[in-house]
């Protein structure tokens, strides 16, 4: 069974990523998101297949640098752990990262463009866009921005 990893940020990003939850039975699966209040009860139903990283906003800019810099030993320290074929990711803060170090040690990467941006690129976007080994988009409107994106629809 193939390893996947399926990373995003909290949020509207995560509850796009967990409208991929169908494929996840199909795969030898793990998750990573950012820990906050509101997620802490997926332990409960994924046990020993997710983990959380630290939770970070670009509102707090001096203390995001340093998370995101944790933040980045933690996820080169789970990626060595998983040892991923395939990371599939819906963004932001937490995702360029880690897709990045997949890149470096040779997994494929799957970016998906969230749904929330119609007419401009995320930060995220514009960033993995470069390296993706397939990157969606929701809008059809958005392959204007990223012309060699695949469109499949939304993931809602």
């Amino acid at each position: 069974m193939k390893k996947v990893l399926f990373i995003s940020s909290t949020g509207g990003h995560l509850t796009e990523l967990m409208q991929l939850k169908k494929l996840f039975r199909k795969y030898d699966y793990h998750i990573i998101t950012e820990k906050t209040k509101v997620n802490k009860d997926l332990k409960k139903d994924y046990g020993k297949r997710i983990n959380f990283v630290i939770y970070g906003t670009k509102d707090h800019k001096f203390s995001y640098i340093f998370k995101l810099l944790a933040n980045c030993f933690i996820e080169l320290f789970l990626y060595i752990k998983i040892r991923p074929k395939y990371i599939i990711s819906t963004g932001a803060h937490i995702a360029g990262p880690m897709c990045l170090i997949g890149k470096i040690f040779g997994s494929k990467i799957i970016f998906i463009e969230t749904f929330a941006n119609k007419n401009s690129k995320t930060v995220t976007g514009k960033y993995v866009y470069k390296f993706a080994d397939l990157f969606l988009v929701q809008w059809e409107e958005m392959l204007k921005l990223y012309p060699n994106a695949k469109y499949w629809g939304s993931l809602f």
